[in-house]
């Protein structure tokens, strides 16, 4: 094992078990208490980075199928197909839980303060609803051009795994494709800065008209200092590394070429986001706080 595969499994390992912990946590208030919409969006998406880390090759579900004896070919379609979508999920569910924050904390006279009396359950259910409808039908390519590998120089396809390859598309379906997601992720992207620069703007007016508060102790960081951090750090996060990934996975597809230390290299950058997010969440949410002294 190299030592960039030992990184893999030491960041999967961090990224799982707060992920886990999430996942029980926002399931038990959802089953036993009145929960909050914010819960549902955020329950959403822990499930979806669970899945990510699960099909990504470090702790893949390739090696249940293996265990299972399922055919080679519908191992690679599964785990490349559902590690496609849950990359899908995550980008758009980060954009709804931004777009949410931003009109929760609008003001009575802004322009958003009109869409807050839509923010109800059934409306983000259906909005959850419409996204994996979106991503699995924007997905579906992959179940035609992922198998299982057999020799490079008969069909030029190319290696991506000890076990699977990519098999050549038409030059139509590449660029459709490619022009598919860019479009979702260019668009999603820049929602995202938008609302999150717009909460910024907020939280930025209501420290200074409540500066007056908290005069008594200057060492104290506000609270609303502390979610404008917040947000500032998950947004740009998530843009750095998600483009980053972009760009890597753009080049590689479009040089049809897939070099084994640059997909580890891509490995490690789309798994950033999904191991630093649940714990961000944990140290923010003082229920969570709460339950870890409880345990304690």
């Amino acid at each position: 094992m190299s030592s960039l595969e030992k990184v893999l499994y030491f960041q999967a390992g961090i990224g799982v078990l707060p992920n886990m912990f999430l996942l029980l946590f926002y399931t038990f208030i959802i089953l036993r208490h009145r929960p909050k919409l914010m819960d549902l969006i955020s329950c959403q998406l822990t499930l979806v980075h669970i899945m990510m880390f699960l099909t990504g090759g470090t702790m893949s579900l390739a090696y249940i199928f293996v265990s299972l004896n399922v055919n080679n070919d519908i191992k690679c379609k599964a785990t490349f197909y559902t590690n496609r979508v849950m990359r899908g999920q995550s980008i758009c569910i980060t954009c709804l839980l931004s777009v949410f924050q931003a009109i929760t904390i609008s003001p009575s006279t802004s322009l958003l303060a009109k869409f807050k009396h839509k923010l109800k359950k059934k409306y983000i259910i259906n909005a959850l609803c419409y996204i994996w409808f979106f991503n699995l039908s924007a997905s579906s390519n992959m179940l035609f051009y992922v198998g299982g590998f057999t020799n490079v120089s008969e069909t030029k396809q190319v290696k991506v795994t000890k076990s699977c390859s990519l098999f050549p598309m038409n030059y139509i379906i590449r660029g459709l494709s490619i022009i598919l997601s860019t479009s979702r992720d260019v668009f999603l992207v820049a929602v995202m800065l938008t609302t999150s620069a717009y909460m910024v703007n907020v939280l930025h007016r209501h420290h200074r008209q409540c500066k007056h508060l908290h005069s008594i102790n200057n060492r104290k960081e506000s609270p609303e200092k502390k979610a404008t951090q917040t947000i500032l750090l998950l947004v740009i996060f998530f843009v750095v590394m998600y483009w980053a990934d972009f760009i890597i996975s753009l080049t590689s597809h479009l040089l049809w070429i897939y070099d084994p230390v640059v997909l580890t290299v891509q490995k490690f950058v789309i798994y950033a986001y999904p191991t630093i997010t649940p714990l961000v969440k944990i140290i923010y949410d003082k229920r969570i706080i709460n339950v870890l002294k409880n345990l304690q």
